[in-house]
């Protein structure tokens, strides 16, 4: 549990990194901005929304004063996309695509049979909970997802069924809520 809970932390204190830089991400022409610290990943709107999910999903594990950083970097957040409908929805799609290569790159990998990248799968699935995120975003008013990407997520999903092995949860027990099975397949399990 306290590991779990050092996650959430950190998920937050990257949350409110990037919602303070969403403007200036916004305002520029990057996919991928560096935040800064060099022990943050970058900042995107599919990292910026896995974030939101999970944090909003478990926020009984948060303190009270978490759960008023998470409202504040959300109105933060959603003061800096106020104006930039069309860039956003631009962006994330973009973001999309570039995430759905990178999976199936590391999908061909797991199907060439290196152990190494199959190991590594509770960290690369991080890839395809932000595919998830963006999709999810993408699906909500005003925004519109390119239903090409989500046609390829489908016929990449269909190939990794194809080698899955169910088994348990492969990230923090406490971060199961979250991540409701029948939706996120992918994290109980392994490829084959």
């Amino acid at each position: 549990m306290a590991e779990s809970t050092k996650k959430l932390t950190w998920d937050l204190m990257i949350l409110q990194e990037m919602a303070a830089q969403m403007g200036d991400y916004l305002n520029s022409e990057a996919l991928f901005w560096p935040l800064g610290h060099r022990e943050m990943p970058m900042l995107t709107l599919g990292g910026f929304w896995l974030r939101q999910h999970r944090l909003n999903s478990l926020q009984t594990l948060l303190t009270k004063d978490q759960q008023t950083e998470l409202s504040e970097a959300t109105d933060l957040y959603e003061t800096a996309v106020a104006d930039w409908v069309v860039r956003v929805e631009q962006r994330a799609n973009t973001e999309l695509e570039t995430r759905i290569r990178q999976w199936h790159e590391y999908l061909r990998d797991v199907r060439a049979g290196n152990s190494a990248d199959i190991a590594a799968y509770p960290t690369q699935v991080e890839n395809r909970a932000i595919m998830a995120a963006l999709v999810n975003a993408l699906q909500e008013r005003p925004y519109l997802l390119d239903d090409a990407l989500a046609a390829k997520i489908s016929l990449q999903d269909k190939g990794l069924r194809a080698r899955w092995q169910s088994g348990p949860f492969v990230w923090p027990e406490e971060w199961q809520p979250a991540y409701p099975e029948p939706e996120f397949w992918w994290l109980y399990g392994r490829p084959k």
